[in-house]
């Protein structure tokens, strides 16, 4: 187990290896960059009945139109998700779409970073993903966040455009003799793979705030 929040959370990573899937009873583990070349297969073993809980595990990103393919076929399917180590940015968006969706069981330490433009205040936070989960998440993927410069700079350019890759507000879980240790904090992206830097948030449950299911 990972002694710390900085050595426990990678950074949303755009050179990952592409997704991989393995089923392991009813239970499909993705694991990779969502990044479309699965997602056929995905799609096929939702389809066909025997999956109950697609796992997502340690799973840095990908394209905005991967994470909405992922989650369309697990929305249509109604399997429950979950998350096994780090799910980050368009994991998160597919992650969302489960009936429900939760943190997996075991001594590593879960996050999962939803990605947002800007430090949500308080009212923002309580609702955004329990009333629309999915409303922004694709948006602010890595790939979707590569927009010209030149149009950034000429003032014609989207929230996302300023977002960095590690940038959303992360949500951690982690083991400890006495039960878990759940955590949120808001990372601008400057923190780079030390997430320990990140701005710790206060009244954030995830529970709560609908980003896990009990």
């Amino acid at each position: 187990m990972r002694s710390s929040l900085g050595l426990a959370l990678l950074f949303a990573c755009l050179a990952c290896p592409a997704a991989e899937l393995e089923l392991q009873g009813s239970r499909l583990v993705v694991s990779g960059m969502l990044d479309g070349s699965a997602i056929k297969t995905f799609t096929q073993y939702l389809a066909n009945g025997s999956v109950r809980t697609v796992v997502f595990e340690d799973s840095f990103g990908g394209t905005a139109d991967a994470a909405g393919a992922f989650a369309e076929a697990i929305r249509a399917s109604g399997v429950d998700t979950e998350v096994r180590g780090q799910c980050m940015a368009a994991c998160a968006y597919a992650f969302l779409a489960g009936r429900t969706h939760r943190f997996g069981y075991g001594l590593q330490v879960n996050g999962v970073l939803l990605p947002v433009a800007a430090k949500p205040s308080a009212a923002e936070l309580a609702s955004r993903w329990r009333d629309e989960p999915h409303k922004t998440l694709a948006e602010f993927t890595p790939v979707a966040a590569t927009a010209p410069a030149k149009e950034a700079e000429s003032g014609g350019g989207s929230a996302r455009d300023a977002w960095q890759p590690e940038q959303g507000v992360l949500f951690t879980a982690s083991p400890t003799l006495f039960g878990r240790i759940y955590n949120a904090f808001y990372c601008d992206g400057t923190q780079g793979r030390d997430f320990s830097k990140c701005e710790r948030l206060s009244d954030a449950d995830p529970f709560k705030l609908g980003v896990l299911t009990p």
